[in-house]
């Protein structure tokens, strides 16, 4: 079975937006290399670091508040 990376990271960064506190701040809990992606994508600040959160960018913040709505409400 072949993976698609591009949906695991919609759905860690759908997940992010479900643990927001402070205003961007999400906690980091998630698989490492997905983390580090995101990164790569500057849709979150440099993950490393003994922090338990990580900063959402703005765009970070937008893309992971339209995943969540689509990945896991349902249609009124």
């Amino acid at each position: 079975m072949e993976m698609d990376e591009e949906k695991i990271d919609d759905a860690v960064l759908a997940l992010l937006w479900l643990t927001l506190h402070d205003g961007d701040r999400a906690w980091k809990g998630f698989d490492w290399d997905v983390m580090d992606r995101l990164y790569k994508k500057g849709l979150i600040a440099n993950p490393a670091g003994k922090a338990k959160s990580v900063v959402l960018s703005d765009e970070g913040l937008q893309r992971s508040e339209e995943l969540f709505r689509a990945l896991f409400t349902r249609s009124t």
